[in-house]
């Protein structure tokens, strides 16, 4: 599969080098990828980024629904939006595609690694062949592209490494072991870069989710018992909003977190730490 690269509303110049000091948690002249970014959480952090100034690739497999998030970003932040159609666990498309956005802007700044597939039956249940595919897709895709990411960052001596993880790789539910495993997997992939690279001027941190309303938990959302399990669960008493993970990113992308590094951002409601 080869990358189909487009781009959305009136061009700009490309991003030069960026200029300091900035505005406090701004990102104008920054370059950000944000992967699985057509929808959901991944879409919200895109368009927080892109309100903050970066010069932002979304990225997805259906060119349609990219073109129509893109449109959507644009709209909000008053300048271009990339297209990036590959997807991640086709690592010769996802290569060539960050070569190519590098290489267009000169620059890379930012990646969030946000794409993660989810497969919920007991690790009896696996197949080695279906463990493989999602480990393909939640660690070693994003291992690779963190990896060509931190390359031209250490060259230009800037950036940020923001691998989405989840509450998930912190505590475990019941039959859903090759994802915890995946997004544990991250956490410590985070933090190893954190060490390899904090040198070259490239922190890496990451967000973990809780428990967001976004399209692909719609049917729990809908479920009366679930929503009431929630209530219980979540000290804030509530689903999380998709648009209040937006933040998180910025603040991790920004020069505020200039001194932030190896840390994992829960974004839960309390979740995690309620008995």
């Amino acid at each position: 599969m080869t990358a189909d690269v487009t781009t959305k509303t009136a061009g700009e110049p490309a991003a030069s080098a960026p200029s300091a000091p900035l505005a406090p948690f701004r990102l104008d002249g920054r370059v950000a990828l944000v992967t699985g970014s057509a929808r959901g959480l991944g879409f919200e952090m895109a368009k927080a980024l892109a309100r903050a100034g970066a010069r932002v690739a979304i990225n997805g497999r259906d060119p349609g629904r990219l073109a129509a998030a893109a449109q959507a970003i644009a709209a909000g932040c008053g300048h271009e939006v990339e297209t990036l159609a590959f997807d991640v666990a086709d690592h010769a498309a996802a290569s060539a595609a960050m070569a190519a956005l590098q290489a267009r802007h000169g620059r890379l700044d930012i990646l969030v690694n946000n794409v993660g597939a989810r497969d919920r039956r007991s690790l009896q249940d696996f197949t080695p062949a279906e463990a493989e595919r999602l480990l393909a897709t939640d660690l070693l895709a994003p291992m690779l592209l963190a990896r060509q990411a931190a390359g031209y960052m250490a060259a230009q001596r800037h950036g940020r490494l923001i691998t989405v993880t989840s509450i998930a790789g912190q505590v475990a539910n019941r039959n859903d072991p090759v994802y915890t495993a995946a997004k544990a997997g991250l956490t410590g992939l985070m933090r190893a870069l954190a060490v390899d690279h904090a040198r070259d001027g490239v922190t890496s941190n990451a967000i973990a989710p809780g428990m967001f309303a976004t399209e692909t938990n719609q049917g729990l959302v809908d479920d009366a018992a679930f929503s009431a399990f929630v209530d219980v669960r979540v000290p804030m008493g509530r689903w999380g909003r998709p648009h209040e993970i937006g933040a998180a990113a910025v603040f991790l992308a920004s020069d505020e977190a200039s001194f932030v590094n190896g840390h994992v951002l829960t974004v839960d409601g309390g979740q995690t730490v309620r008995m």
